[in-house]
């Protein structure tokens, strides 16, 4: 069966570690022009990206946390946000959070500069490896790495991943973001946005993974939505937090409520 998924090499000098990357993915390592597959994943000097193949291909996709963006998020996205808000901060802040939807790691990132310990599920390999390129990247900053110290990343399911997780693992909260075709807005430029949806696909087990968190949080499963999605599975949630682009559906846990 033709993979659907390559490593390349950015430049010459990168051959070696794109070799030993592609090894460890077990995807095959092709030219930089291939159109053998429909996606690349490329490495740079500056960073991995993913990349579409062919012509009128959108722009690359990459993670990244050192960049100017993710350092404007982290200024105004403080405990009394919205998100931390949602997360619970007002109330008892979270020691332990999981992201079970990591996708390119900007939300769990950002958790993460609040205080917490998070561990970043992701299920697509390509947007594991991508964010694991940007953690080491973030690492070598000063100012980042004490950040970075609180993160894990897990490449898994996060149904599997959480249902196997011991009784005393089992984290404060638990955080959701899954793949919405009809969002309009997203931190994404339109076409990188395109391309990350290309890669994951319509999340149709949204509500199996709801449900598994719900079983799973100690405190309150946090979902972020766009402000006027219906929520997840048609489950109303305990309330709402809402921003000028985002909603946060908040879900106690038993004990909570």
């Amino acid at each position: 069966m033709t993979p659907n998924w390559a490593v390349a090499a950015g430049t010459p000098e990168l051959q070696g570690q794109a070799r030993a990357l592609a090894r460890r993915a077990d995807f095959p390592l092709l030219a930089l022009d291939t159109e053998e597959v429909p996606f690349l994943l490329v490495l740079t000097p500056e960073r991995l990206e993913l990349r579409r193949t062919g012509v009128g291909a959108p722009g690359p996709l990459y993670a990244d946390f050192v960049g100017g963006a993710m350092r404007r998020r982290l200024r105004t996205m403080g405990k009394r946000s919205p998100l931390g808000r949602a997360l619970g901060f007002s109330r008892q802040p979270p020691e332990q959070v999981v992201d079970a939807t990591a996708g390119l790691g900007q939300d769990g990132f950002v958790i993460a500069a609040l205080g917490c310990r998070i561990t970043l599920v992701e299920r697509q390999l390509p947007f594991f490896l991508l964010v694991e390129n940007a953690l080491q990247r973030a690492a070598l900053d000063p100012s980042l790495a004490p950040i970075v110290q609180r993160i894990t990343l897990v490449h898994a399911d996060a149904r599997r991943w959480l249902t196997d997780l011991p009784q005393e693992e089992l984290p404060d909260v638990i955080h959701l973001d899954p793949m919405y075709p009809a969002r309009k807005k997203s931190a994404l430029s339109g076409k990188a946005m395109q391309l990350a949806q290309q890669l994951a696909g319509k999340d149709e087990d949204t509500g199996e993974l709801l449900q598994v968190a719900l079983t799973s949080a100690r405190r309150r499963v946090v979902v972020k939505r766009p402000t006027r999605a219906a929520p997840i599975a048609a489950r109303q949630p305990d309330f709402a937090i809402t921003g000028k682009k985002t909603r946060y559906d908040i879900y106690l846990a038993h004990e909570q409520q």
